[in-house]
């Protein structure tokens, strides 16, 4: 079982949280509990190599597929991902889907089981609804995120009409980061400056309202750890064919 750290007051830092409309908030579970979980999603199974080339060009490529390319080819396919990049919303980086897979019904490794569980128990939901002064929040979508060397996601605001999305959340779970490794979570303002930007931090959990534009650095190639993450959007409605986790 997943627990929230027991100092953590949702009260405390909700102000801040109205005022700007995000927030970086450490040490969210338990330290024993954080822990576990890293190591969990570190060797979980089903990770697909996730590449946004433009409207209807979405792949979610097994990485055995993936491996089973020939370095030319991979080496292509990056650079098309890169070119294409340079004026629009394009993304890569390693996921697997727990919610969409859950609601297929397919198998996901039991760490995953476990955090779509607490991001989905009362305990959660209800600090959450504290935290941003929204009590609509009835559902937490999720994903594992796997940023390598390379990996990215260009600036854009979340937004997505029908799919009543309130705010956005990363749980940050890679043990070690440095700034200077990319992968920074950046908050833009209307001149494309960098309003506010946040380091994927062992265990905390950055969350903000939607819609706000924002983006994922590029990771160095001399990064030393792969970027992992829960992410995924706290909504006002639960998707058809969900119930609760037992």
């Amino acid at each position: 079982m997943l627990r929230l750290d027991k100092g953590l007051d949702p009260d405390a830092v909700a102000p801040v949280f109205k005022r700007f409309g995000r927030l970086h908030l450490p040490g969210l579970l338990r330290a024993e509990d954080a822990l576990e979980l890293h190591a969990g999603v570190r060797k979980a199974d089903g990770w697909r190599r996730a590449i946004h080339l433009g409207p209807g060009q979405d792949y979610d490529m097994p990485m055995a597929e993936l491996e089973a390319m020939a370095a030319d080819e991979r080496t292509a396919l990056e650079a098309q991902v890169y070119a294409s990049a340079t004026d629009a919303f394009r993304y890569m980086f390693d996921t697997v889907r727990i919610s969409q897979d859950t609601l297929k019904g397919q198998d996901i490794s039991p760490a995953l089981v476990q955090v779509r569980d607490f991001l989905n128990g009362e305990a959660f939901l209800q600090f959450v609804r504290r935290l941003t002064g929204e009590p609509r929040i009835v559902y937490a979508d999720c994903m594992a995120t796997r940023y390598l060397p390379g990996h990215f996601l260009t600036a854009h605001d979340d937004e997505a009409p029908g799919r009543d999305r309130l705010f956005a959340y990363v749980l940050n779970l890679t043990a070690r980061w440095r700034a200077d490794w990319g992968g920074m979570l950046l908050f833009l303002d209307e001149d494309d400056h960098v309003a506010e930007g946040y380091m994927p931090a062992f265990n905390s959990l950055n969350i903000f309202r939607v819609p706000q534009r924002h983006a994922v650095s590029i990771v160095a190639p001399f990064a030393g750890e792969p970027r992992l993450a829960i992410t995924g959007w706290l909504r006002a409605r639960r998707p058809e064919g969900w119930e609760p986790y037992a």
